[in-house]
């Protein structure tokens, strides 16, 4: 139990801090996104052409592009979270380049903090060359940094992943349950499943958990958003396939969706615990890849069963839920409508 304890409070902490972060920290809601977009851009890829493409079907081509994508998650995160906060891109590409080797997270905090200060140095050198001798201090700077917080990041992370990992070892059940509910409320919240479980490095059971859960989910999401009439058709497909793109609807209504969200998720959990889903590619807590990355680990048969189980108990969730929150629901008015009653003019 107090493994369990463990896993859950430390993943529950992590979530809180990147939360804190993306709330309160100046620009910080922009740079989650540019590293959520780096994860897209690299563990997306690389869980789909190193382990499907690849390994599974057996074309090495693919294998070598999904390798090298997944093993430049640092530069990607370097790069794109300095160009969601509106640094330059010439800058930002002189920050990423800078930090090649180095995971994830490291790249993240030396991108945010160039994405801090590269405005400020493009403004204060003189023009023409400001450019120039910008990259020639982000350069250096942002290696430094990167080499300066790798190792406490490493062993933070390393001692997180492998709470949790040990934690779903020994209490499956119980940790299919709780993980895939969290890991599907992140997912449908504006912080990036993907880039946590990448950052974490989880692998093995709790990565097949938390990819199960994603896609069990989405049907959670499906359900809710046509059983509760939030938006149309179109709407209900685009939050299956990348709830993101329906951050405005779910932010206006997080109890009804973040609460059955949590049960989808957790039922989704238990039916990878059960048929022991493993998956080795960190950062595919996602709908799409979480449907496809475990087919690379485990028998097709197994895939296939705990995905329908998955879809089931997403599905349950769904309706349940659809019918408790039936009357507390709110649509996000987009559109401002005009005067009725203009006054006159004077």
């Amino acid at each position: 139990m107090l493994t369990i304890l463990s896993g859950i409070g430390l993943l529950l902490i992590t979530l809180a801090g990147f939360s804190l972060f993306s709330l309160k920290m100046p620009k910080g809601q922009l740079a989650m996104s540019g590293m959520a977009n780096a994860a897209i851009a690299t563990f997306l890829v690389e869980a789909v052409h190193k382990y499907i493409t690849g390994d599974l079907l057996g074309i090495g081509f693919f294998h070598i592009v999904g390798e090298t994508s997944g093993s430049l998650g640092g530069v990607a995160a370097a790069i794109l979270v300095p160009v969601s906060m509106g640094a330059n891109p010439v800058l930002a590409v002189v920050a990423g380049v800078a930090v090649g080797g180095y995971g994830i997270l490291p790249g993240f905090i030396a991108g945010y903090i160039i994405g801090l200060i590269a405005p400020i140095l493009e403004k204060k050198l003189p023009e023409g060359l400001n450019i120039i001798g910008s990259a020639l201090i982000i350069a250096p700077l942002s290696h430094l940094i990167v080499v300066a917080v790798n190792p406490a990041v490493n062993a933070l992370l390393a001692c997180i992943g492998g709470t949790i990992s040990a934690a779903t070892e020994q209490s499956p059940l119980i940790m299919g349950f709780l993980l895939g509910g969290i890991i599907k409320m992140i997912c449908t919240s504006p912080l990036s499943s993907m880039a946590l479980t990448a950052m974490l490095g989880l692998d093995g059971l709790a990565m097949g958990i938390a990819a199960i859960a994603c896609v069990g989910g989405s049907f959670t999401n499906g359900l809710i958003f046509a059983k509760l009439k939030l938006g149309d058709r179109s709407n209900v497909i685009a939050v299956m396939l990348e709830p993101l793109t329906q951050a405005d609807i779910i932010t206006s209504n997080p109890i009804p969706i973040y609460c059955s969200n949590f049960f989808g998720g957790g039922f989704a959990g238990i039916s990878a615990a059960v048929f022991h889903i493993v998956n080795n590619a960190p950062g595919t807590a996602s709908p799409i890849p979480g449907l496809l990355a475990p087919f690379a680990f485990n028998p097709p048969v197994k895939v296939v069963l705990a995905l329908v189980f998955a879809v089931i108990g997403g599905c349950v969730a769904g309706l349940v839920g659809g019918m408790v929150f039936k009357h507390k629901v709110k649509i996000p008015d987009l559109h401002v409508e005009p005067a009725l009653n203009p006054e006159p003019n004077a």
